[in-house]
């Protein structure tokens, strides 16, 4: 008989959860910015263009940080063009995506919006084909108060006060010879040394993202992250991750078992970062800045057609998958395991936020719509903070065409002491049978069970679109809790948030 058996206790503490793990990211790529999160001719479009719609639905993803500008399209990207008189703003050819970039929206107009939603900013500057003195001129205009060249023409361009940006990536996956400016790992080492002296220089405080793999498919992963942190070591405060997962292969089994190569992934970087830190002897630990993930497949195909065949367009739709129930498992598995090591991961981005492989999608002249994955990353941004404990899991398990002794259920908690909350997050994998989910909360006597959430369709395929959301969580009946047992039971393939307060 299939079963899992949990024991929580607020003694087997991971770490504190950082807040930033659930970012999200937003690129000049496809429908992103323009017809996103920015279309002054919507009907719900604010005074600055910003689609209203858009921002109600990113505010209940309750994000905290939001990375910007790219992405690939950063490599190429000239931050001077997205400031000043937006009259005045030349266009130029995108050669990341094969796009013509109109430069509408820039620095302080996403600045703006963040504040809108309640996300501080995450900015990338370009290391491809620019370098350090561009880094230092766009945090000098971001962040210093005045009486400099740069920080005056913020103040001339209508914004007085600094920006304040605190976390600052140094370009985006140079590693991959896709990237615009793609260099070696020395290469990039060196300049991303520097180029973090010089930031520093004009603002001590910020926080700096030194440029990982771009994943684990890299014939050069790990041996990019040892390289590259050899030289950034001392300057930088976070290497980043990416990966993203599909079910190619049409094998639901294998897909729902892939985020077991991100738990590998992020024990692997993890690994090389303190074997540069033994060899420095330093006393400091980097961290992890796991800036995209995603599932990433549905698009593919279509994708490349477009690219190839109509190049220059603004703004086509590019990187719009409409994900599935399936899909939106994997995504809170993703999930489950970022806070299993949220003692090294600090921060994290959804890639990406509104139409570009999002949980939120817009209609050009109509509605705005939650994805099947928006649902499991509202409920763990909204449940997840707090204090991730330690997973003491024993599931049974089932091996699958790439990985083995997988669990048929996936667990973590997270205990909120300022509020008296425990959340339990759950997925069973298993396809056909109901699993009974057995956990001994006797450290948490005082607590009741108040609820439990559940999102479950019986098609692993279903999509919601502009006008069913087909795939929806909902309230199912309270499972048992006495003398310190909780017992519920998982419906095959669902995703689970069982909530209990003192």
């Amino acid at each position: 008989m299939k079963k899992a058996k949990m024991v929580i206790s607020r003694d087997f503490q991971i770490a504190e959860i950082d807040r930033r793990i659930y970012g999200n990211f937003v690129e000049h790529l496809g429908r992103c910015v323009y017809g996103g999160i920015y279309q002054p001719n919507h009907a719900s479009a604010d005074e600055f263009g910003f689609r209203k719609d858009v921002i109600k639905l990113v505010k209940e993803l309750q994000i905290p940080i939001i990375r910007y500008p790219g992405g690939n399209f950063v490599s190429n990207y000239y931050w001077e063009d997205g400031v000043g008189p937006v009259s005045e703003r030349p266009k130029r050819l995108d050669l990341a995506w094969r796009t013509t970039e109109t430069n509408e929206i820039g620095t302080d107009e996403f600045v703006k919006w963040c504040r809108l939603v309640n996300a501080e900013p995450m900015i990338a500057v370009n290391l491809g084909t620019r370098g350090i003195s561009d880094a230092r001129n766009l945090i000098e205009y971001c962040n210093h108060k005045s009486g400099s060249r740069f920080s005056d023409m913020r103040i001339k361009n209508g914004v007085k006060e600094p920006h304040n940006v605190k976390v600052w990536c140094l370009g985006n996956e140079m590693d991959g010879p896709w990237q615009i400016g793609h260099k070696t790992a020395n290469e990039y080492g060196r300049l991303a040394s520097e180029t973090a002296k010089a930031m520093r220089q004009v603002d001590p405080t910020i926080e700096l993202v030194a440029c990982g793999s771009s994943g684990t498919f890299m014939s050069t992963f790990p041996s990019w992250e040892a390289e590259i942190l050899d030289l950034t070591y001392d300057q930088v405060d976070y290497v980043s991750l990416h990966t993203y997962y599909g079910n190619r292969e049409n094998n639901s089994q294998n897909f729902l078992a892939s985020s077991e190569d991100m738990d590998n992934y992020i024990k692997t970087v993890s690994s090389v970062c303190d074997y540069i830190k033994a060899k420095k002897r330093s006393k400091k630990t980097l961290m992890l800045s796991f800036d995209e993930w995603n599932v990433w497949y549905h698009s593919n195909k279509s994708d490349d057609d477009k690219m190839k065949n109509k190049p220059w367009q603004i703004a086509p739709s590019l990187l719009e998958d409409n994900y599935t129930f399936e899909d939106a498992l994997v995504v809170g598995l993703m999930l489950m395991t970022l806070l299993k090591h949220s003692n090294r991961v600090r921060m994290a981005c959804m890639a990406q936020l509104v139409n570009v492989i999002a949980p939120i999608m817009t209609e050009e002249d109509g509605k705005v719509w939650r994805q099947t994955i928006f649902f499991p990353f509202q409920h763990v941004s909204k449940y997840g903070r707090g204090i991730a404990l330690t997973p003491v899991l024993t599931s049974t398990k089932h091996d699958t065409k790439d990985f083995s002794d997988v669990n048929d259920v996936q667990s973590i908690a997270v205990w909120n002491s300022e509020h008296s909350q425990l959340v339990i997050f759950a997925v069973n994998r298993d396809q056909n049978d109901i699993i009974p989910l057995t956990c001994d909360v006797r450290d948490f006597k005082d607590y009741r069970f108040i609820e439990h959430i559940e999102l479950k369709h019986e098609d692993l395929q279903m999509c919601n679109n502009a006008n069913n959301e087909n795939v929806a969580p909902k309230t199912v009946p309270l499972g048992e809790l006495s003398n310190g047992v909780l017992k519920v039971n998982l419906k095959p393939t669902s995703w689970n948030v069982i909530r209990l307060k003192k």
